[in-house]
């Protein structure tokens, strides 16, 4: 049997489950056979393939062994057809346009922490994409619950992106940062000497979220006069729980988030701090997330702050919601101008750099 590549098709239905954001096993069955699969020769998986003996190997199921025997046979999977045929969010003129201008995701997470996926698959998905850059941005260590990364790890983590970085395709780099913790009295959960190695950083608050209006303004704005601090994210900390129009697959049961309501905070005060101190303010484009609300991003435009339409991915799939982050900032009136991933990686770098300097 001759064909498409198998390993593709299950790679790519995979992404789209976790673009559609499907339940995680379904992902998890199309990534499991992909990664089984892959190490076996051609011949081999042919061989089985015709045989009928795919389910036989560990991590292969009657669906992901049907999806190879079509896609061997030179068909278009059965499944993948089906989520093809199901994907589409057309989004209008000026989001579209505003998503053709970003060249890269500022806010990424990998399986170094509480991501699902390594470093290398997150990146070469970008690459898909057709990103120039990704930032990693994994958690910092007081979010034990989301493995953040102790300052050795994340050491380790800085050499790891310099050797992944000189087998990806010429054009595109994997840029180093984090999402760091803001702490109760607004500092960064990680030593400074580490924070000033790192590219871009995302500082976000995960931590009683229900603090007191002043108290929590007073935490945002120490962390917004950070000078290590680039990107302020997800905001308000809430979760809707919602799952935005055209989201669908295969049964459309995807992940359902808790809810949660926002922080209170002077949104005034801190936006006007991020205008002050030339930092961006996240628009999150999590489903679950869709933080900050419409009203907080249409303030933040008045207030002259710049933004970062971020994916805060944990899978390759993710990566291309960006889609609608893009279609509240189109609303919202943001310009594409004061986005700052619509600039090149040297742009962004001079942006990040000078807030140290």
């Amino acid at each position: 049997m001759t064909g498409r590549d198998p390993i593709a098709d299950l790679r790519r239905i995979a992404f789209l489950l976790e673009r559609a954001n499907e339940a995680s096993f379904r992902v998890k069955a199309f990534r499991s056979a992909a990664k089984t699969l892959a190490e076996l020769p051609a011949e081999e998986l042919a061989t089985r393939a015709g045989a009928g003996t795919l389910t036989e190997l560990s991590g292969v199921g009657d669906v992901t062994a049907r999806t190879v025997t079509e896609s061997l046979r030179g068909e278009e999977p059965v499944y993948l057809r089906r989520l093809l045929a199901t994907e589409g969010l057309d989004l209008d003129e000026e989001a579209a346009a505003l998503r053709a201008a970003l060249r890269g995701d500022c806010h990424t997470h990998s399986d170094w922490s509480d991501g699902g996926s390594p470093i290398e698959e997150m990146a070469l998905a970008a690459v898909e994409l057709g990103h120039e850059y990704l930032v990693l941005t994994d958690h910092s260590p007081r979010l034990t619950v989301a493995r953040g990364l102790t300052a050795a790890r994340l050491r380790r983590q800085l050499d790891y992106v310099a050797a992944v970085n000189d087998a990806l395709p010429e054009g595109f780099r994997i840029l180093t940062g984090i999402e760091v913790d803001i702490l109760d009295d607004g500092s960064l959960d990680q030593d400074e000497e580490l924070l000033a190695r790192l590219d871009v950083v995302v500082g976000s608050v995960h931590s009683n979220l229900r603090d007191p209006k002043a108290r929590m303004t007073r935490r945002m704005l120490a962390a917004v006069a950070n000078p290590h601090l680039d990107i302020l994210g997800h905001c308000t900390g809430r979760m809707v729980a919602a799952r935005p129009p055209g989201v669908t697959g295969p049964g459309d049961r995807g992940h359902r988030a808790r809810t949660r309501p926002p922080s209170d905070f002077d949104a005034d005060a801190v936006f006007a701090a991020c205008a002050e101190y030339d930092k961006a303010v996240e628009i999150n484009s999590r489903p679950e997330r869709q933080d900050p609300p419409k009203r907080l991003i249409r303030l933040a435009v008045e207030a002259g702050c710049r933004f970062a339409i971020n994916t805060d991915a944990h899978a390759p799939g993710q990566l291309d919601w960006q889609r609608f982050g893009c279609e509240r900032a189109a609303r919202c009136g943001v310009p594409a101008e004061r986005v700052v991933n619509t600039w090149s990686a040297e742009a962004l770098l001079d942006w990040a750099g000078s807030h140290s300097g």
